[in-house]
């Protein structure tokens, strides 16, 4: 098997690491870093395995870990600070459930949360639209987004 030698800035951490080149992002993730990323559907549809490369929402099973090499990578660990915030929120307004879609929904909410302070109902669902939740309403993920906003 081929493999290829990366660095990446992981939750501020520079890290190198000889990888497969058929690796996906979310499999060095989960399998070389042990963290928390989800892997659900592996074929980019339903959000979960979301994780922030230079500071944008990607689906890390959709990516290669060798196109990360250079790069900046934020995993929901990394949003250390931001969680506690957003973690209520949730909470607060009954978002999450199951919690199987939470990683991915919380990379979006702090993605859109970063860039733009105070969003829009239809600027949050733009932001999480794709992410798929199968046991709650979206409602409730837009109200805590709204929630979190209104107490930053």
């Amino acid at each position: 098997m081929q493999t290829r030698t990366i660095e990446i800035e992981l939750n501020g951490k520079t890290c190198s690491r000889a990888v497969p080149v058929t690796q996906t992002l979310a499999s060095l993730l989960r399998e070389g870093f042990g963290l928390s990323t989800s892997i659900s559907c592996g074929e980019g549809n339903c959000g979960t395995c979301s994780v922030l490369v230079d500071g944008q929402p990607v689906r890390s099973c959709l990516m290669l870990a060798v196109q990360a090499s250079g790069r900046t990578v934020t995993s929901l660990e990394g949003l250390a600070d931001q969680l506690p915030r957003l973690q209520k929120a949730f909470a607060e307004n009954h978002a999450i459930q199951c919690g199987y879609c939470a990683p991915g929904f919380m990379i979006a909410s702090a993605a859109l949360l970063c860039s733009n302070s105070t969003p829009s109902e239809a600027e949050i669902r733009e932001a999480i639209k794709g992410h798929l939740c199968r046991c709650s309403g979206y409602s409730g993920f837009v109200s805590a987004i709204l929630d979190a906003a209104a107490h930053e």
